[in-house]
């Protein structure tokens, strides 16, 4: 059981920053490989790409029947590993560059734990009214 309808986005978003750190490090770990090329998770774009389309309006088949959930959500295509364009390289044909990737993977963190503490606080509210809810 789920806290929230949230929460469902919430974990998904925590799985893609767990990835991109993964992608991040493996980026780190190649910053003297030659001819690596720094690569990215996707998933902003794809969510911004679906918002434009309208791939995420609820549709409303009865006015009596209005049951708003974010099952659209679960459309999106899962994010997608890309190579960085434009970039400067080195002589050696790689491009990564390591304050860069230091600063993201920085970013990223502090993402990952929002997220995490956005669980937290979802799971305690709900929690909160099950503990309530028992003592009437």
């Amino acid at each position: 059981m789920e806290a929230s309808s949230v929460t469902g986005l919430l974990f998904k978003h925590l799985s893609f920053r767990s990835d991109r750190q993964n992608v991040i490090s493996s980026n780190i770990a190649n910053v003297n490989t030659p001819a690596y090329k720094t690569k990215d998770l996707v998933f902003e774009d794809e969510l911004s790409r679906a918002n434009k389309q309208k791939d995420l309006d609820l549709f409303v088949t009865n006015t009596k029947h209005i049951n708003p959930s974010l099952n659209q959500i679960d459309k999106l295509n899962e994010p997608r590993l890309v190579e960085v364009k434009g970039l400067k390289e080195q002589n050696d044909g790689n491009n990564v560059s390591l304050d860069n990737q230091m600063s993201e993977m920085s970013k990223n963190k502090i993402i990952f734990d929002a997220i995490q503490s956005s669980i937290k606080k979802d799971s305690r509210l709900f929690r909160s009214v099950i503990e309530s809810s028992q003592k009437n």
